[in-house]
């Protein structure tokens, strides 16, 4: 007999803040239609989860991964599906066709094998331009021959292309030059904005946006708080205290030593540690809730276990609530102390980890 874990740690997901997201999200739209991006398992929140939390709110969604988007539609989602790196070999198409998925078609092998596929005329597909971040999208000239070889199957065609600095300095304004160039008077709807660009550059709204991690409620800009952009975490990771120590000035925590107390001091032990998904290489004074009160990490993290300092939270032992990212502490602020994003944080829930979901009414 099977039974469940008595482990502390737990990642609660809140699908009314999720929702209360996609709000803030329509606000910046101006009535554009909203792709919701659910790549890489929902952010790490569980695909299904966030589709069917957003089923009644967005126009479509947007992943990568193909047998993502089949479980979306055998779980009966019947929203456009966006794939963002189209079909990877011509023999999906099919595949593509049975399900009713959009390819981004972002090299010319994908044009061609697509115009060769004899599918009826009117179907959607987007064209990714390359405007100045040399990742994935065809260049003016592969634009144009796209544009020649597609004319035969006349397929219903948005445009499309990704900014590299919309959350930084450098803006948008050299990427939209270019597109402007590359587009010149052709009339295709455009797909510009991610999370960035829809918050800060109004002008790249288009016809469709593509929101990702704002919906998860992380600020995509490193200056501004998600709770100054009015975006709620949707990932609260939790745990416990599990055991108090006191060390005198000398004594060292955790692997290698790296931590010494230059006097006493009181340690608490938390569940949570690189197996679950906590950044391993978080230095210590990384931030984190005990009891409701701030503290920091102390020494390197281990892979279950993550000592904190209690040294000013005398009231506080063995079963006190520890939150790791979530309500009460940004992920943002936590992956930044680790020298990540909390794109990463989201993505790196470890699978032992059991999840909670709230919001569902």
């Amino acid at each position: 007999m099977s039974h469940p874990s008595s482990r502390p740690i737990r990642a609660r997901i809140d699908l009314a803040a999720l929702r209360h997201n996609h709000s803030v999200v329509r606000k910046h739209c101006r009535g554009a239609q909203v792709w919701s991006v659910v790549k890489a398992n929902g952010y790490g929140h569980g695909l299904l989860r966030v589709a069917r939390a957003l089923a009644d709110d967005t126009d479509g969604f947007a992943l990568v991964e193909l047998d993502g988007a089949i479980a979306l539609r055998e779980a009966g989602l019947r929203q456009p599906i966006l794939m963002l790196e189209g079909f990877y070999v011509p023999e999906e198409i099919g595949v593509f066709a049975e399900h009713g998925l959009i390819p981004v078609l972002h090299r010319p092998e994908q044009v061609a094998w697509f115009a060769r596929a004899g599918l009826p005329a009117g179907t959607p597909v987007y064209l990714k331009l390359n405007t100045g971040m040399n990742r994935l999208g065809l260049d003016a000239a592969e634009f144009r021959a796209a544009l020649a070889i597609l004319a035969d199957c006349a397929p219903d065609i948005t445009l499309m292309t990704h900014f590299s600095d919309a959350d930084e300095p450098r803006g948008v304004a050299e990427q939209m030059r270019q597109l402007a160039a590359m587009r010149g008077d052709l009339a295709y709807p455009l797909c510009l904005a991610n999370s960035a660009a829809l918050l800060r550059y109004p002008e790249t709204v288009g016809d469709w946006v593509r929101p990702g991690i704002m919906l998860y409620g992380s600020s995509p800009f490193p200056e501004l708080s998600a709770a100054s952009l009015d975006l709620a975490p949707v990932m609260t990771l939790e745990s416990e205290v599990i055991a108090v120590r006191q060390l005198d000035a000398g004594d060292r925590v955790g692997y290698a030593g790296r931590f010494e107390a230059a006097g006493p001091m009181r340690v608490g032990v938390v569940a949570c540690g690189y197996g679950d998904g906590y950044p391993r290489h978080a230095p210590t004074g990384t931030p984190v809730l005990v009891a409701g009160q701030r503290t920091r990490t102390l020494g390197r993290v281990s892979m279950d276990k993550i000592c904190v300092d209690l040294t000013d939270l005398p009231e506080v032992g063995v079963g006190a609530q520890a939150i790791l990212w979530g309500e009460g502490l940004s992920a943002d602020e936590v992956a930044a102390s680790a020298g990540t994003v909390s794109y990463e944080l989201f993505c790196a829930l470890a699978p032992r980890v059991p999840v909670v979901e709230l919001g569902l009414g």
